[in-house]
């Protein structure tokens, strides 16, 4: 399960996290990456939590299918947060593939996916 302080559920954070951020695209999903986003609503000085958030649409599957593609994807990044840098906006769009793929496939495209997005990859 990812924590509660690392997940995205305002549209506006989804919105700025697909608009502004760099996207990755890979086989089966889709990454966009806001680095560094600074959140409004949080109280303090310290630095915001990297927050995750997916979208699995109708394409991928029914319902059941859409719920075991979104619990991977939530178990696949919250081993990736780390990695991220702090006050991250990440959005995870999967594609009509994802349904049909295994585990590990999705964390490879996934793996493969925020490299890019973090300098590592070459397009």
């Amino acid at each position: 399960m990812l924590p509660t302080e690392n997940r995205l559920r305002r549209r506006e954070d989804f919105a700025t996290a697909v608009r502004r951020g760099r996207r990755a695209g890979r086989p089966l999903l889709v990454v966009h990456l806001r680095s560094g986003a600074t959140d409004p609503h949080a109280p303090g000085e310290s630095a915001p939590p990297t927050r995750a958030g997916f979208v699995v649409s109708k394409a991928v599957g029914g319902a059941v299918v859409r719920t075991k593609v979104k619990r991977r994807l939530r178990h696949l990044i919250r081993d990736r947060l780390a990695g991220l840098p702090p006050g991250s906006l990440g959005v995870v769009r999967a594609l009509p593939g994802a349904g049909d793929a295994e585990y590990e496939q999705l964390a490879r495209d996934l793996d493969a996916a925020l490299q890019r997005l973090l300098g590592g990859g070459a397009r």
